[in-house]
């Protein structure tokens, strides 16, 4: 048997990543891309090549020393003083001042440059404050920090993807007018999560404490297993909880089927593997479940889950 080397502190970028790798690569994962099967435009080695790319963005959040770093700015953090040539000049303040929304804008643009288009905007809504506060209790006083800024360059990053939104919201990040209300209407990037919560279950996570995350976490690190767990814990969350990209993009009766066909599959009534084949087949794919999935993870590792066993 091939002798292992003793493991190493890996930073809070390594785990980032770590947890955004076993998420893409394990099996079973109805209706999302894993190592079983890609869709039409986005392949297994589209999400790898974002978490490469991902990287400086994960890092720089893991470099803020202190909660005052993200009141003061980026400015004041030697990694990102200076602004990158690509940077819309007109937001040049803002991506001076804003924290969590610059490391959210750095992380979707550096991993924009392959043709699998958005891959991980909603990981990185969760991530990044998770990594920067070094877990689930100081991610919640650092949200509560941003500002309008940060709440701006979201909106940036959020045109940079093709995420669904409401067809009905008037913050509508394809207005133009939409970061003119924003600061007209002095929202921060809390605020906006606010504003989106009771649709979103990304945004409700920064609203109600990672509460989805922090479960995740918990049965991951309770079942006792390695990366085996990361499938069954997520049909278990498909099956209790509806993906709100699943409504967004086809509706509340494929959302509602979907958790009810995962309890299905619990329940032996079908297999996991035609349930997947149908999601597939319907485009049903539950992508902020991935996204809290890879939260999840991140959590458990920090706090000493090994997924390699």
């Amino acid at each position: 048997m091939r002798k292992s080397n003793p493991k190493k502190n890996l930073s809070l970028c390594e785990l980032a990543q770590t947890a955004m790798m076993l998420e893409v690569c394990c099996k079973e994962k109805p209706g999302n891309v894993d190592r079983c099967h890609d869709y039409d435009d986005t392949a297994l080695e589209h999400f790898l090549s974002s978490i490469i790319l991902a990287h400086d963005a994960l890092s720089n959040a893991g470099n803020f020393e202190s909660r005052d770093d993200f009141e003061r700015g980026t400015a004041g953090l030697a990694c990102l003083a200076g602004l990158r040539p690509g940077y819309p000049p007109e937001y040049r303040d803002d991506f001076l001042s804003a924290g969590i929304g610059r490391l959210i804008y750095d992380a979707v643009s550096d991993t924009n440059q392959h043709s699998g288009g958005n891959t991980h905007f909603g990981a990185f809504i969760l991530l990044i404050p998770l990594i920067a506060g070094r877990g689930i209790a100081g991610a919640k006083e650092l949200i509560q920090r941003t500002n309008v800024s940060d709440a701006v360059l979201f909106y940036l990053a959020f045109g940079l993807t093709s995420v669904r939104m409401n067809e009905s919201d008037d913050m509508d990040v394809n207005s133009p007018s939409a970061i003119v209300d924003l600061r007209r209407k002095g929202m921060t990037l809390y605020d906006v999560m606010e504003y989106s919560s009771a649709n979103d279950m990304i945004a409700a996570e920064w609203v109600n404490g990672f509460a989805l995350t922090r479960k995740f976490a918990d049965a991951l690190i309770a079942s006792g297993k390695g990366r085996d767990a990361i499938p069954e814990v997520f049909l278990r969350f498909m099956s209790e909880h509806t993906d709100t990209f699943v409504v967004k993009k086809l509706g509340a009766d494929a959302g509602r089927w979907t958790m009810e066909t995962a309890r299905d599959v619990l329940d032996g009534k079908m297999t996991s593997e035609e349930f997947d084949r149908i999601c597939l087949s319907r485009g049903i794919n539950p992508g902020s479940l991935a996204d809290i999935t890879i939260a999840g993870i991140f959590i458990a590792l920090l706090e000493g889950w090994d997924w390699d066993r």
